[in-house]
Formats: structure tokens, C-alpha cells, sequence
């Protein structure tokens, strides 16, 4: 079973744990609705929508509200540490949490209690807590965007604020971005960077890379990389290998949006629903 661990920017949304399920554009969680159309919300619908594409049970997930002052990640972070060794989930991804050393030691401590080892994945606020506390190459899969891969690229950096400018937000250089994130040991096994044009490497270097179909009015519209991530965890979890999980993943994030015909009104829960179309096409072509 695939697991999503993240927050929500409500402060009094409580920590729950359960099966999601989707009611129109928003997340069910326990006694809990919220919309999804933002962060890991977003990468939950995303996920909802892909299990059902594949005939795959719907996520479990950990949630718990955090407008940034930390406190309920550090609740969520507690509670992941008494209940993950007896968990046996498959896949586990973690989304947004604030980067807190502590307490992901806690967690991957945590993890190797557990009876079978998981396939592990990384975006956002934990993405950036497993550099930062050396264990990058604990993780199977992050899936930075460009401005989040310069930061695993900068070994100097011991926090995102203060990222090398130099560094920032230059896609031609993605590949130099990688290439330094393998070198300074800041990168999982594999990254799925997502962008412009989204690439799949490891140390080796690049080994995939999709840009078509594309809509450039959707580079504006926030999401979009959370829906990648939703999509790459469930392909991992049905048994597909990361490499052919995170192309599909890219292919199908780009033909989602090309259905839902965007305009600069476009919100992700318009592209989330038209995932099971999207997978249907890259099936049948």
C-alpha cells in the first residue's frame, strides 16, 4: 500500500491518519474535507486519480495542519516514529513537513524498524530535511522542481534561504545541477526534476527527459508539481520500476493538463480530473 505523509496550511486542521477518498474537489480524511488544490492535497488527489486510472487501492495518508510555525509538523513527526515500525506500507512519500534534523533522524530510525523496507520518496519541505541532514541517499526518489534541485546542488547551503543566487532558477543548467547534487552525495537515487522539460536521472547522469505535450499557460498555475509526485508515487507502488514510473508520471502529468484545456482560470483539481483520461491515452499509444 502507498503512504503520503504532508501537512495542510490550516492551523486548526487536526493530525488524522486513513484512506482518502475524494468528494468533487475535495480530500476526505476521517471526519476531515479539504480542497485540493494546492500542496499535498493536490498530490493526494493526484494519487486518488492514478489508483483509480490503475486499479489500485486508494492511498493512506498522514495529515496534519501547519501554517509554517512548525508546531504540527513536529506533532506529525512524533506520531510517525510510534507508528511506522508496525506499518507495512510499500511506498512511503513525504511532502511538505518543516525541515526539522531531529525529528526526520527520528523518522528514518523509525523506518528501519519496520519488517520490510519501503521504496522512499521525498519532495518539498523533506526533500529538503534528508540533505540537510546528510541521509539524501537513504531515499529512492526526490522530486525537486529547479529552484529546489539548486539547493541540493549547492553544498554549501545548509538551508534553502540561503541557496547560492548563482545557482537559482536556471533551467539550461539542470544537468550541471545534477551532476553536482550526485557529486556532494545531496541527491536519492533518482531525481524526477520537474519543469519546463521534466528529466529523470541518477549519478549517472540524465536518462529521460519528456516536453511535449505542453502548455505553457500551466507553468503559472501552482500544483502541477505536486501532481507529478501523487502520480510517480502510485505507478512505483503498482510494481512498475522507478525509471518507467517516473516517465509515465511526467507523460501523464502533461497529458492532464492538455485535457483540461487550461486558461490562466485553470486550478489543479481541473487537471487532477482528467488523470484517468490521460493514463488511458499513454495505454493505448
Amino acid at each position: 500500500m502507498l503512504c503520503i505523509v504532508g501537512t495542510v496550511p490550516c492551523a486548526d486542521f487536526p493530525l488524522v491518519e486513513g484512506t482518502v477518498s475524494l468528494r468533487g474537489e475535495q480530500l476526505h480524511i476521517g471526519t476531515s474535507l479539504v480542497d485540493i488544490n494546492r500542496g499535498t492535497p493536490a498530490l493526494l488527489g493526484a494519487a486518488l486519480k492514478a489508483a483509480e486510472a490503475l486499479g489500485r487501492p486508494a492511498p493512506y495518508a498522514y495529515l496534519v495542519g501547519d501554517t509554517g510555525t512548525g508546531a504540527g509538523s513536529r506533532r506529525l513527526y512524533r506520531h510517525l516514529t510510534e507508528a511506522l515500525p508496525a506499518a507495512d506500507f510499500k511506498t512511503i512519500t513525504f511532502h511538505y513537513l518543516q525541515p526539522i534534523v531531529y525529528w526526520h533522524q527520528k523518522v528514518l530510525a523509525a523506518i528501519g524498524k519496520m519488517a520490510f523496507r519501503p521504496c522512499l520518496i521525498a519532495d518539498a519541505g523533506f526533500m529538503y530535511v534528508a540533505k540537510m541532514s546528510g541521509e539524501a541517499g537513504a531515499y529512492d526518489l526526490f522530486t525537486p522542481d529547479v529552484g529546489e534541485l539548486a539547493f541540493l546542488a549547492d553544498e554549501e547551503a545548509p538551508h534553502p534561504f540561503y541557496t547560492r543566487g548563482f545557482m537559482l532558477h536556471e533551467d539550461n543548467r539542470v544537468p550541471d545541477l545534477i551532476a553536482r547534487a550526485y557529486l556532494h552525495g545531496n541527491a536519492a537515487r533518482y531525481l524526477l526534476v520537474k519543469g519546463e522539460r521534466d528529466y529523470l536521472a541518477d549519478a549517472g547522469g540524465i536518462l529521460a527527459s519528456v516536453d511535449s505535450p505542453s502548455e505553457e499557460v500551466l507553468e503559472a498555475i501552482g500544483g502541477t508539481g505536486d501532481t507529478i509526485t501523487g502520480l510517480v508515487s502510485v505507478c512505483i507502488d503498482a510494481g512498475m520500476d522507478i525509471q518507467a514510473a517516473a516517465i509515465a508520471a511526467m507523460r501523464v502529468n502533461r497529458l492532464a493538463g492538455r485535457h483540461c484545456r487550461p486558461t490562466p482560470a485553470t486550478q489543479v483539481a481541473d487537471i487532477i480530473a482528467h488523470i484517468p483520461q490521460a493514463f488511458r491515452e499513454m495505454q493505448a499509444g
